[in-house]
């Protein structure tokens, strides 16, 4: 036999759920943000990491750091040993130049996620708004329908009546 627990906060109306939704807007990547965290550390982290993420992903910074990059090829390249050349490619060139690129991928990965959520968000909605008018036609076809019924029954009623009249009068 199962309980039922008073303590559980009641659950929103359909009505309620979609206000709020539609208050909210679809959840974007910009928004899973920890600016407002309570902690100061996370805030500040958030905004550090953040700040450096903006700046470092462009690929103006990839072309600078390339350009800084290029700047030790000559050495690496005089030196004439092969593990100095793979080494300035590997730690100098690669990591410089493609950390910024792949943010800037993911940054476009993030909009592209976000056109997602959104084009989501209102399919949804939609559906939502479909769904309570159907609701609203259903109510008020079982109104009719029940209106229907009741007519229905007086008129077999009558008929009955009317029946049991013709049988007495043979």
């Amino acid at each position: 036999m199962q309980t039922l627990d008073m303590t559980t906060e009641p659950r929103p109306t359909p009505e309620e759920h979609l206000e709020a939704r539609v208050a909210a807007g679809p959840i974007r990547v910009n928004d899973q943000r920890q600016l407002d965290h309570p902690s100061f550390i996370t805030r500040l982290n958030a905004k550090l990491g953040l700040k450096v993420t903006t700046i470092v992903g462009t690929m103006w910074a990839a072309y600078l750091f390339a350009m800084i990059a290029l700047v030790a090829l000559p050495s690496a390249i005089s030196s004439h040993n092969l593990v100095t050349v793979v080494f300035w490619l590997s730690s100098s060139f690669l990591q410089l130049v493609l950390l910024p690129i792949i943010i800037v991928g993911q940054n476009i990965q993030a909009n592209a996620a976000d056109a997602r959520a959104e084009a989501t968000y209102n399919d949804a909605a939609a559906i939502l708004e479909q769904a309570i008018k159907i609701q609203a036609h259903l109510v008020e076809q079982d109104t009719h329908l029940k209106h229907q019924e009741q007519h229905l029954a007086q008129i077999v009623r009558e008929m009955a009546a009317l029946e049991k009249q013709i049988g007495k009068d043979r």
